[in-house]
């Protein structure tokens, strides 16, 4: 698929929110527990400007795309910030440092959740077929369809709802379906060809569903959206361990496939692109907090080996199994990238 400059935009600022808000997790918890920060940095690469306020140089990288803060002493060898270091508070206070980056992002979502859901309320699909918004160059759009057109019959079969209406478009891929619609309460007849989106393995239209508005008040708003993400979280982990199991197939996206479904939602709208976010940050959080060394998760479970033992564990020990966490991190970002071409090329 092609990207719009409106689909790179949304890509970088998702991507870029995301780790950001990540690493402000990690920032603000250290300063509060009394750690020293020489740097926190909003993108990679080379500095582009900056100023120091403080300890710290807060700075703007070349690649907008996340940020990092340089916590001194996370290396045991480095001496420098005394009793200010890392390594020298409290297991504890490192926990809570480590943890913070995931929290943030589930903070984030819960945020963004209950802001949609106190401006926007809730958006109930309507019973009949009605289009509530028509992708530029996607089949329907191609087809003549507009925004607030009502679909009643698909070759000849009467539809009555939007679920009906969707069920025909899911199997038709590359087939010629005849639509009758209403617009304007004048009835019409056109030709719509839906097309097979390997992202979401079904054949689509490009158009989604006219919805009603239930409007939410602020203290509902907070409790729908704890709510909606307790439900969220529940989900993904089952999803996770049921791959691990092996009872759930392990259908993974990488980088470039969750840069293609950010890209496709930015063309429907910043809603769309506001429930990818949410749905990428839980997520974010969430792969951060598995036991696998090289992740927060990693480096919480020794800090919780190093609380029961009363010592870290040696130096040696934790290369290896940092060496060996990047390993398998490796091998699994090849895997999902190698799905994402499957589905865009295969």
């Amino acid at each position: 698929m092609s990207f719009s400059i409106t689909m790179i935009l949304a890509i970088v600022i998702v991507f870029g929110i995301l780790v950001l808000v990540h690493e402000l997790g990690h920032f603000i918890t250290a300063k509060l527990t009394g750690m020293r920060v020489d740097e926190f940095a909003i993108g990679f690469g080379p500095k582009l400007a900056g100023f120091k306020y403080g300890e710290t140089l807060y700075s703007i990288r070349a690649i907008p795309l996340g940020g990092f803060n340089k916590i001194a002493g996370m290396e045991p060898d480095d001496k420098s910030a005394g009793d200010r270091a890392y390594w020298a508070k409290p297991v504890w206070q490192r926990m809570i440092v480590i943890v913070a980056g995931a929290a943030m992002n589930i903070l984030l979502a819960y945020v963004l959740i209950a802001a949609i859901l106190f401006t926007s309320g809730i958006q109930t699909p309507v019973k009949e077929a009605a289009l509530g918004g028509v992708i530029d160059q996607k089949p329907a759009a191609m087809a003549g369809l507009k925004k607030g057109d009502i679909i009643i019959a698909i070759n000849g079969e009467k539809i009555a709802t939007w679920q009906q209406f969707a069920a025909k478009i899911k199997v038709s891929d590359g087939k010629v379906l005849q639509v009758q619609y209403l617009r304007d309460g004048k009835k019409a007849m056109t030709n719509l060809i839906p097309e097979y989106d390997k992202t979401a393995k079904q054949a689509m239209a490009g158009v989604v569903a006219a919805t009603t508005h239930t409007p939410v008040s602020f203290a509902s708003s907070l409790v729908l959206a704890a709510k909606q993400v307790v439900y969220i979280t529940y989900t993904m982990i089952a999803a996770i361990f049921g791959m691990i199991m092996g009872t759930v197939h392990a259908d993974l996206a990488g980088p470039i496939g969750v840069a293609t479904i950010i890209g496709q939602a930015a063309e429907i709208g910043i809603q769309s692109v506001l429930n990818i976010m949410i749905l990428l940050s839980i997520n974010l959080g969430i792969i951060n907090l598995l036991p696998i060394p090289a992740l927060d998760g990693g480096h919480f479970f020794t800090l919780f080996i190093e609380a029961l033992r009363g010592r870290p564990l040696s130096p040696e020990l934790m290369r290896r199994s940092q060496f060996v966490g990047f390993a398998l991190l490796l091998i699994l970002m090849f895997f999902a990238t190698a799905q994402d071409f499957s589905r865009l090329f295969g």
